[in-house]
C-alpha cells in the first residue's frame, strides 16, 4: 500500500504562516508569555492574567495573535474575542463556538445559551398572552409590558446576537421581581432567574465546562482584544470570575489575556493585581524598526532614517512605509501618500482611499465604494486590499482599515474632494439601507431595533448619512435614537458611538458633542434610557411628533420600573404636545388598565383607534381589555377584527380561543388554538390552553401531548405541571394529580391556583384537612381568589366544626 500523502495546508494556513514569518520585534513580550507556560501554576512567578495596553497602532492585536499561536504550541485550547462580543452572554457564545471548532465543545453551556436565546425571543409573546391568572385577573405589569412591545433589552447586559429580554427595573429585583411583575405567569424559578440574572446563571455553567475541558488539555487560553471598548460591560464580571467562590473554581491551567488602550480599572482589579502581568506596549524601538525594515528589504540608510522619522516607531506605520519608503528628503509627503506609495496605479490608489470610507467592509461594499462597472473599475480589488499591511480581517469577519491609517485617509478625501466624499457616502448609505430592509423581512416592525442584523445595518445607514450631510441628517439620527431607546435600550451606546464616530470622521463638532453627551448618559445610567431621552427632550430641536415619541419611550421605561405616576405624567405630556399620537393614547390605556381603570383605558383606546384605525395593536388591546372586564361577547367581536387586520398574528387567535373556551364553545376554541399554533409552533401559552380544551373534549392523550410539547419548548414551567395535574384530576388519576401540583408548587411556591386545584384532588382522595389547608394557603397568597373562597366555604360546611 503506498504511503498516504501528507495533509495539504489550507490557503488560510499558508497566509497565516506568512504573516507569522513577517512578524518581528516584541521579543521580550513573546519571551515573557512563553516563559509563563513553562512555569507550573503553583509557581509564584506564574501569572494567570496578562494585560497588554497601548495606543492605537502600537501592535496590540498583532502581539496577541502571536501569543495565541504560542499558547497553541504549548497545547492550549484557545478563544479570541473582540468588541463584536460586548456582553457576557455574547462572550460566552463566542468562546463556546471556538472551543467546539477545536474539538472541545461546551455542551452544557451551549444548551443553556440556546434556552436563553429562545426565552428572550418569545418572552414578549409568551408573557403577553399569559393573562389568564387563576384569580381571573392579570398581574399589573405583565400585559402592559408585553403586549405593548416593551420587553426592552437590559438583562445585565444583553446585546448583539443575544439581544432582547427583560427590562432593567425588573432585572434589578431578580427572579422574585419577575414573578411579581408578570403575576406569576413565568411560573418557573430557573427560567425567571435566567432571564433576570443571565450572568449569574450562565457563568457557573461556563466555569464548570471550562474545568472539564481543562482536565483534558495542558492549557486553556482566552484572549479579549479591544478591551477598551468592552471593559464597561465585562470588567466586573471578569473580576468576579477570579474571586474565589463567586462562580465556582476556575482551572489552574487557565491563562486570560486582555488587550486594550487603558490601564485596568483599579476599582474592579485593585486587589487582584497580583494575578496580572501588566504589559505596556510602546512604539517599536529603533532596533525593532530597523529589524522590520531589514526583513522587508529596506536597508539604505537614508530610506531607513526617513521611515523612522515619519513613523515614530508606530508598528502599523513602520510596516506600511516599509512597503515603499521613498526617497530621502521628501519632507512634505503626507502620511496617506506614504501608505500608498508602493502603488503607482492612480486608479488603485483612488480605490484604496474610497474603501476607507466604510467602517468595516466586505466584497459587496468594496464594489459600492468603487463601482466595478465604471471607468475606474479595479479587477481583483478586494483581494488586493487584503495585501495591504493596514487592512485587517478580525474574527468578526468584516475587514477594516487600521484606525491610524484610516483617519488621515478620511481627512484627505473630505477636504480634497467634498463632492466625491458626499457621493460615496450616499452610495454606501443606500447599500446599507438595502441590507437593513432585507433584514426586516419576518421581523416584527415594533421590534426592529432589537434585531441585531437590522440594527447593525441601520446604524451604518445613519453613519454614512451623517458623514455625507452632518446637519441635515442629525434630526433623523436623533429620531432613530428615540425609537431605539423605546425598543432596545441596551444598544443605545452603539447609537451614541455612531454619532461620535461620524462627528470625528466628518469633522462635525455638533455630532461629536451630541455623541459624547449621549454616550456619557447611557454609560452613567446603564440600560435604562431615561437619561438619554431626557437629554433629547431638553436639548434637541425636535418636532412635536418626535417629542411625543421621546416622552412615550420614557413613559414605558418608567412604567417598567413601577414609577406609575411618572409614566402616566409622561404619557399625558405626550398627548398635550401631540394630541394625534396614537402611541401615547395606547400607552396610557395600558397603564390605566393595569390600575383597574378600565373605562378610562377604553376612552384612550377609542382615541388611539380613531387616529390609527388599522393599527392591530390597538384593536388587540381593546379585545384584551374587554376580556379582563368579563365582557366576553364584545371581546370576541373585537378579537375577530384584530385577526382580520393581521391574519399572520397568532396572539389574537389564542386570545379568542380562550374567550370561546370560557363561553363553552370548545370546538371553536380548539380550532382557534390549532390555527394559532400552526402560525407559531412554539406558542407555549396556546399549547397549555389547548390542553385544557382537549381535556374538556375528552382527549386526555392529546392534552398530555400538548403539555409534553410545551415542556419541551419551555422546560420546567410551573404552569405546565399544574395543567398536567388538571388532566390527571379530570380523568380520576388523583394521586398523579397531587404529585403534579406538588412539582408545580416546588417550582413556584406562590402559585395560588395550584393550591386551589390540589385541594380538589385531595378532597377526592378523602383528605379533607389537607384540602382545607391548600385552600387556606391559596387565599393567603391571593385574598381576592373568589373561586378558592367559595370552595373553602363549601368544604368547610361539609367538614363541620
Amino acid at each position: 500500500m503506498p504511503p498516504s500523502s501528507p495533509r495539504r495546508l489550507s490557503l488560510q494556513q499558508i497566509v497565516e504562516g506568512r504573516r507569522r514569518a513577517a512578524f518581528v520585534g516584541r521579543t521580550a513580550e513573546l519571551d515573557l508569555f512563553r516563559a509563563n507556560f513553562a512555569r507550573p501554576p503553583e509557581d509564584p512567578r506564574h501569572r494567570f492574567v496578562f494585560h497588554v495596553r497601548g495606543n492605537a497602532g502600537v501592535g496590540k492585536t498583532s502581539l496577541v495573535r502571536e501569543w495565541r499561536e504560542a499558547a497553541r504550541e504549548f497545547g492550549a485550547v484557545t478563544a479570541w474575542v473582540d468588541e463584536g462580543a460586548d456582553s457576557v452572554p455574547d462572550v460566552l457564545a463566542a468562546i463556546a463556538g471556538q472551543f467546539a471548532e477545536q474539538g472541545c465543545p461546551l455542551k452544557a453551556l451551549d444548551r443553556l445559551l440556546a434556552t436563553y436565546r429562545r426565552a428572550l425571543h418569545d418572552a414578549a409573546g409568551r408573557l403577553a398572552t399569559d393573562g389568564e391568572a387563576a384569580t381571573g385577573g392579570p398581574s399589573p405589569g405583565a400585559l402592559a409590558a408585553a403586549q405593548a412591545g416593551l420587553i426592552a433589552a437590559g438583562a445585565i447586559p444583553v446585546v448583539g446576537a443575544l439581544a432582547g429580554g427583560i427590562d432593567p427595573a425588573v432585572v434589578a429585583r431578580g427572579a422574585g421581581g419577575l414573578r411579581a411583575v408578570f403575576g406569576g405567569r413565568a411560573r418557573q424559578q430557573e427560567e425567571a432567574r435566567l432571564l433576570a440574572e443571565p450572568v449569574g446563571v450562565l457563568t457557573p455553567v461556563f466555569v464548570a465546562e471550562l474545568d472539564r475541558v481543562a482536565d483534558t488539555v495542558p492549557w486553556v487560553a482566552l484572549f479579549l482584544d479591544t478591551y477598551e471598548r468592552t471593559a464597561p460591560q465585562l470588567d466586573r464580571w471578569l473580576a468576579d470570575l477570579l474571586t474565589p467562590g463567586r462562580y465556582g473554581e476556575l482551572p489552574a491551567n487557565l491563562v486570560l489575556t486582555l488587550a486594550g488602550q487603558r490601564r485596568l480599572d483599579p476599582v474592579c482589579w485593585g486587589d487582584r493585581g497580583r494575578l496580572v502581568a501588566d504589559v505596556p506596549l510602546g512604539p517599536f524601538t529603533e532596533e525593532e524598526s530597523r529589524q522590520l525594515l531589514t526583513e522587508r528589504g529596506v536597508v539604505a540608510e537614508p530610506a531607513v532614517r526617513e521611515v523612522l522619522r515619519l513613523s515614530g516607531g508606530l508598528p502599523v506605520l513602520v510596516s506600511t512605509l516599509a512597503a515603499n519608503p521613498g526617497a530621502a528628503g521628501e519632507a512634505n509627503a503626507t502620511a496617506v501618500e506614504r501608505f500608498l506609495a508602493g502603488e503607482s496605479d492612480p486608479v488603485r490608489r483612488a480605490a484604496a482611499l474610497a474603501c476607507a470610507l466604510p467602517r468595516r467592509f466586505d466584497e459587496d461594499l468594496v464594489a459600492v465604494a468603487v463601482p466595478q462597472d465604471g471607468p475606474h473599475a479595479v479587477p481583483g480589488l478586494y483581494d488586493w486590499l487584503h495585501e495591504l499591511p493596514f487592512v485587517a480581517e478580525p474574527y468578526t469577519g468584516r475587514s477594516r482599515y487600521h484606525a491610524v491609517v484610516r483617519a488621515p485617509m478620511l481627512r484627505l478625501q473630505r477636504t480634497g474632494s467634498p463632492q466625491r466624499w458626499t457621493g460615496t457616502h450616499d452610495r454606501l448609505a443606500d447599500a446599507f439601507a438595502a441590507r437593513r430592509d432585507a433584514a426586516a423581512h419576518g421581523v416584527d416592525p415594533e421590534r426592529l431595533w432589537a434585531d441585531e442584523p437590522w440594527r447593525r445595518a441601520a446604524l451604518d445607514v445613519l453613519y454614512h448619512r451623517l458623514c455625507a450631510r452632518p446637519r441635515a441628517a442629525l434630526p433623523d439620527a436623533l429620531r432613530a435614537g428615540i425609537a431605539l431607546c423605546g425598543q432596545q435600550p441596551s444598544a443605545a451606546r452603539h447609537w451614541a458611538r455612531t454619532l461620535v464616530e461620524a462627528g470625528e470622521d466628518a469633522d462635525s463638532a455638533a455630532l461629536r458633542d451630541w455623541g459624547r453627551d449621549l454616550l456619557a448618559a447611557v454609560t452613567d445610567h446603564g440600560p435604562r434610557p431615561t437619561a438619554a431621552l431626557g437629554l433629547l427632550l431638553t436639548r434637541a430641536e425636535l418636532t412635536d411628533r418626535d417629542r411625543a415619541a421621546a416622552l412615550v419611550a420614557r413613559a414605558w421605561d418608567r412604567f417598567r420600573a413601577r414609577e406609575t405616576d411618572a409614566a402616566l405624567s409622561d404619557h399625558g405630556r405626550a398627548i398635550a404636545v401631540d394630541p394625534s399620537s396614537e402611541r401615547a393614547h395606547h400607552g396610557r390605556a395600558v397603564i390605566l388598565r393595569s390600575l383597574g381603570r378600565h373605562e378610562e383605558a377604553l376612552a384612550d383606546l377609542d382615541r388611539a383607534e380613531e387616529i390609527a384605525p388599522a393599527w392591530a395593536w390597538v384593536v388587540r388591546e381593546r379585545g384584551e381589555t374587554y376580556r379582563r372586564m368579563g365582557r366576553l361577547e364584545e371581546a370576541l367581536a373585537v378579537l375577530d377584527r384584530a385577526h382580520a387586520l393581521d391574519p399572520s398574528d397568532a396572539v389574537p387567535l389564542g386570545s379568542r380561543g380562550l374567550v370561546r373556551h370560557v363561553l363553552g364553545r370548545s370546538e371553536e376554541a380548539l380550532d382557534d388554538f390549532d390555527r394559532a399554533i400552526a402560525l407559531w409552533p412554539e406558542y407555549t401559552w396556546a399549547l397549555v390552553r389547548r390542553s385544557r380544551v382537549r381535556t374538556v373534549l375528552g382527549d386526555p392523550v392529546g392534552a398530555l401531548a400538548d403539555l409534553d410539547r410545551a415542556e419541551e419548548i419551555s422546560p420546567g414551567l410551573a404552569g405546565t405541571e399544574g395543567e398536567r395535574g388538571e388532566v390527571y384530576r379530570a380523568t380520576g388519576r388523583y394521586e398523579e394529580a397531587v404529585a403534579c401540583y406538588g412539582r408545580a408548587l416546588a417550582l413556584d411556591p406562590g402559585y395560588a391556583w395550584a393550591h386551589g386545584s390540589r385541594a380538589l384532588a385531595q378532597e377526592a382522595l378523602g383528605r379533607v384537612p389537607e384540602a382545607l389547608a391548600d385552600l387556606d394557603r391559596a387565599l393567603e397568597l391571593d385574598p381576592g381568589y373568589r373561586w378558592a373562597r367559595a370552595q373553602r366555604e363549601r368544604l368547610g360546611a361539609v367538614a363541620g366544626p
